[in-house]
């Protein structure tokens, strides 16, 4: 299986006050945090390396997290002080990450998405990157972005309509954040796109459970749904 990127560094500002204490990922939901059910939902998958960014009040996530052994997984920190955003901080946990191609997600998502599947996709992208060399999950639009973000055309991602929603689920090949020079400020979009238009981008519609969550409303009302 590839390895994973968990992006943690961002201060979480929508979430506030919440997040003005606790880093985004450590808030919790049906009795369990946000990092844990994503690390156990990567650890069933077949994950067994992580690595995973902060910035805001990281060190109380290191604590909590540790190296990862409670969940069957290798965990490793890429500490960036400042955020970097999202192109930013990928380039940043490259040395990290290896020279195959990688998983990243969100650290504030919550999803019942099969990472198992990404394998065979990482092999392919390793396969030949010239012709393919990235993969996005998408979901329908929720209520807050009805606007979408891309399309799919066939297995392609395209930025032609019907849109859909970037579900902050992707493979990535690394020589695509090569060019970007560690504690550059980037964010992934639109930087991406670049290789979007070029045909290089593959993706999948998912239609199970995923909520990215923003909000001390949204974590409220999936907290009153998970509650047992």
């Amino acid at each position: 299986m590839p390895p994973v990127l968990i992006l943690a560094a961002g201060r979480g500002e929508r979430m506030r006050p919440l997040t003005d204490v606790c880093p985004k990922p450590l808030l919790a939901a049906g009795g369990r945090t946000l990092i844990d059910r994503q690390l156990s939902r990567l650890a069933a998958g077949g994950i067994r390396r992580v690595v995973i960014n902060h910035a805001h009040l990281g060190g109380m996530l290191e604590a909590a997290v540790g190296d990862g052994s409670r969940w069957g997984l290798r965990v490793d920190w890429s500490r960036e002080g400042t955020a970097l955003e999202t192109a930013g901080g990928i380039a940043k946990a490259l040395a990290l990450l290896g020279d195959e191609p990688f998983v990243v997600v969100s650290g504030d998502i919550h999803t019942d998405y099969d990472f198992s599947r990404l394998e065979a996709v990482a092999k392919d992208i390793a396969r030949d990157p010239g012709r393919r060399a990235a993969h996005f999950v998408l979901v329908d639009n929720p209520p807050y972005h009805p606007g979408g973000d891309m399309g799919l055309e066939g297995d392609l991602v395209r930025r032609a309509g019907p849109l859909l929603t970037y579900a902050n689920i992707a493979v990535f090949h690394p020589a695509l954040f090569a060019g970007i020079a560690p504690g550059t400020h980037l964010k992934l979009f639109p930087w991406a796109y670049r290789f979007v238009d070029e045909g290089r981008v593959t993706g999948e519609r998912f239609t199970g459970t995923w909520e990215n969550l923003g909000t001390p409303a949204q974590l409220a009302d999936l907290d009153r749904r998970l509650k047992p």
